[in-house]
């Protein structure tokens, strides 16, 4: 064993995320990677199994279970030590489960691991070939391998001279080191030529499975690395199921925390507000896994995706281009998702400069969710990444201004002060918002999203709720069981009277109570909120009531 030939490392790693409470069994990945390594064609045919492509590349937004798929292949395939718990798991069923079980040499590198002082791509590359020398060294002390030689050529001169050993490379978070500062357009091609010296038409590669955020056509513009077969979440529909957890396993997730858990205090349905909305190539909706795990393992809801300074991180992409993405920016807060086409490969050296490339890195990133050609922000935890990011920079223009007067938006309407109400709707009305012209619903609900933004602190707000007898425009569901809720709905010209008498004719309010009983009796009121604009004199007019 070594430091990356059959390292201990990924074998503990993956024996003790098994045994955490909110483990997922995700092994049956292994089935389609077997047969990709197996070599007795009778054997195959037995196990109905067919051999495919032995190069693959896994992309996924970070946090999606890339490194733990890693250390589980490289922990079944490798020697060195027994991995037994795996016959505790859904792959032990699998016909070629036992033939294959640390029967394999494995390659295990995470590329985002650099030394202390590493200030230069040479030092970063060199650290790994002088790594991998010296694993290979002791492995096989009597073939006459030098430490100045390429990691390519002993591998070679291995397989010569012993003519059953091949390898297989398991590379987590292989695109890392596009990222550092100090590395060169150059030092990027040159790491290309890396990876494709070491795996490209080499006998000795067994299967080479790789994982990281971007695609390798992202950097590699020539044949280089044209030997793999990426897979992206977007446009791939086979592994999806392997990243990011279904419905039916945050079912049995919740199911395991409601045992467990002495006082919980996380409904399922807010799982699914939270931390759901990622689409995979077939429409199915996804979680992430590691904001699902520290949410039910904390017994609480927040955000665990991003890492630290995430608006930041979002503004990032947007400031490339402000004026391009802005008005779209409003619309997507507002919970509409906008037409993009989404360009797979645009953040090549994250030189963005279109809406187009914007979006597309965002979801590239994951920061954006896509489907069916429309692109939306995914869910509640990002969804307050980017109200953070409104709040902080003016660059954002209306978007701005509109979101710093949505405190004062909510005070009005718990106080009935309608004249305030109607001041800032005229306000945002009367910037040079583009979506003032109120030419259909979305924008108007965008407007009214953006002015009622600081709400979503202490309000869950849902749009188009089935209420009642109908569907309400927005019910503002207190997460204070004490505190005042909200019906509000919007009217185009018609009068606020209207929609105060639409929210009670429907009985709104039914719906309104049923909610708030998930977590306890509420004791607040219900306010009704008729907002309505007319077109024809421009005017807004607000009423509230007390149901």
């Amino acid at each position: 064993m070594g430091l990356y030939l059959n390292s201990k490392k990924p074998q503990d790693n993956y024996r003790e995320m098994a045994k955490t409470a909110y483990f997922v069994d995700k092994t049956l990945l292994l089935r389609e990677l077997i047969p990709l390594v197996e070599t007795d064609e009778e054997i195959l045919r037995q196990a109905e199994a067919n051999s495919g492509n032995k190069y693959i590349c896994i992309t996924r937004p970070r946090r999606f279970g890339k490194t733990v798929m890693a250390n589980m292949i490289a922990a079944y395939f490798g020697k060195g030590r027994s991995s037994s718990y795996f016959r505790q798991m859904k792959i032990s069923s699998y016909g070629l489960f036992e033939r294959h079980l640390n029967q394999h040499n494995v390659i295990y590198i995470t590329f985002n691991e650099i030394s202390r002082k590493c200030n230069t791509y040479q030092q970063y590359i060199d650290r790994i070939q002088n790594r991998l020398l010296t694993d290979l060294i002791r492995e096989f002390p009597d073939v006459p391998i030098q430490m100045e030689d390429a990691v390519w050529d002993a591998l070679n001169t291995i397989y010569e001279l012993k003519e059953t050993v091949k390898f297989v490379f398991v590379f987590d978070e292989w695109d890392f080191i596009f990222h550092r500062d100090f590395v060169t357009g150059k030092d990027k091609a040159d790491y290309i030529s890396f990876l494709s010296n070491l795996l490209k038409d080499q006998p000795y590669v067994e299967l080479a499975y790789m994982t990281g955020i971007l695609p390798i056509a992202k950097y590699s513009s020539g044949s280089e690395l044209n030997m793999f077969y990426e897979y992206t979440m977007v446009t791939e529909e086979k592994y999806c199921e392997y990243f990011g957890f279904t419905e039916e396993e945050v079912d049995s997730l919740y199911a395991e925390y409601t045992k467990i858990t002495p006082k919980p205090s996380i409904l399922r349905e807010e799982l699914r507000t939270w931390y759901n909305g990622y689409h995979t190539k077939m429409g199915e909706r996804v979680y992430n896994p590691r904001s699902v795990v520290a949410a039910l393992t904390n017994n609480n809801l927040g955000n665990y995706w991003t890492s630290s300074g995430p608006y930041d991180e979002i503004f990032y992409y947007i400031r490339k281009n402000v004026d391009d993405v802005r008005n779209e920016l409003a619309l997507m807060i507002s919970g509409t998702p906008v037409r993009v086409k989404i360009r797979e490969f645009a953040a090549t050296f994250m030189n963005l400069t279109t809406k187009e490339e914007i979006f597309s890195a965002m979801v590239v990133y994951g920061f954006l969710s896509s489907e069916n050609g429309m692109v939306m922000i995914p869910n509640k935890e990002l969804m307050g990444q980017f109200e953070d990011m409104l709040l902080k920079e003016p660059e954002l223009g209306y978007i701005y201004r509109l979101a710093k007067e949505s405190e004062r938006m909510l005070q009005a309407t718990l106080a009935g002060d309608t004249d305030t109400m109607l001041q800032i709707l005229e306000y945002a009305h009367n910037t040079e918002s583009p979506l003032s012209s109120y030419s259909n619903e979305a924008e108007l609900t965008a407007v009214i999203n953006l002015v009622y933004l600081s709400a979503r602190d202490s309000y869950r707000i849902e749009r188009e709720d089935k209420a009642g007898k109908g569907y309400v425009d927005f019910i503002f569901y207190p997460n204070d069981c004490r505190a005042d809720g909200m019906i509000l709905e919007l009217k185009v010209d018609h009068t606020a009277e209207e929609a105060i008498r639409q929210i009670k004719d429907r009985e709104y309010a039914l719906r309104f109570r049923g909610k708030l009983g998930e977590k306890g009796r509420y004791t607040g009121r219900i306010l009704a909120v008729g907002i309505a604009y007319n077109r024809a004199d421009k005017k807004h007019c607000c009423k509230i009531e007390v149901l």
